[in-house]
């Protein structure tokens, strides 16, 4: 549970970045943007293998 509490905060602190990219056109916002996206599938991979494994052992 506590990497997806991570994920959640990493998408709502990335929301600024985005609104800032695509809104007013910040070009550094949007290198910013780009590597928390990177960060939030690194972890969404993470804690997918959490997940299976929890499944597949029964814990």
């Amino acid at each position: 549970m506590e990497k997806f509490q991570q994920l959640k905060q990493l998408i709502a602190d990335t929301e600024k970045e985005a609104e800032s990219f695509f809104s007013k056109g910040n070009k550094a916002a949007g290198t910013r943007l780009r590597n928390a996206l990177q960060k939030v599938k690194v972890l969404a991979t993470d804690l997918r293998k959490e997940v299976t494994e929890k499944k597949n052992t029964g814990k």
